[in-house]
């Protein structure tokens, strides 16, 4: 079974990387969507419980995708899970020489994993999680960048951490 992993923070999902998962099941038999734990280093705006559940919300369609949480090295967490392909989406070229960095690094660090570039339908490459908070933290429309299913959700959250 062919199985990819599908890494990123996720604060909140887009429908830019829901359009990655999506057309990441029709490649793969399995897709496992990790989703950055908080720690010291990295400030998110949702915690990862509610990121996950986002993204699990956002996928009951997909029957060969799951979501999980990991901490730690990028290249445990794939080799973990059985694993030999990491998935990354390159929207802008900005994204791409971070990414090719990583990449790079990740294939120094375990030849046997391979870093795949998957790029979101032209609608979405504009989108990013933190254009989307700020967008929403000034009372503005995201509809058409977060999945239906939790955009009610992302706008409490923030209007709650708003009122906060």
């Amino acid at each position: 079974m062919k199985k990819a992993i599908y890494p990123g923070s996720f604060d909140p999902i887009t429908n830019g990387h829901l359009d990655i998962i999506e057309r990441t099941s029709k490649i793969f038999d399995h897709v496992t969507v990790a989703v950055a734990i908080n720690n010291k280093k990295n400030k998110f705006l949702f915690s990862d419980i509610k990121r996950k559940k986002f993204i699990e919300q956002s996928i009951k369609h997909l029957k060969n995708v799951d979501v999980k949480l990991f901490d730690g090295l990028l290249i445990n967490f794939v080799i973990a899970e059985k694993s030999n392909i990491i998935i990354r989406g390159l929207r802008v070229l900005s994204d791409f020489e971070y990414e090719f960095r990583m990449a790079l690094m990740n294939r120094n660090m375990n030849e046997a994993i391979t870093t795949l570039f998957m790029m979101p339908h032209e609608n979405y490459t504009h989108v990013s999680s933190s254009i989307i908070k700020e967008i929403a933290t000034l009372n503005g429309k995201i509809d058409n960048y977060v999945p239906k299913e939790i955009l009610n959700e992302i706008i409490e959250c923030i209007n709650d951490i708003k009122s906060s």
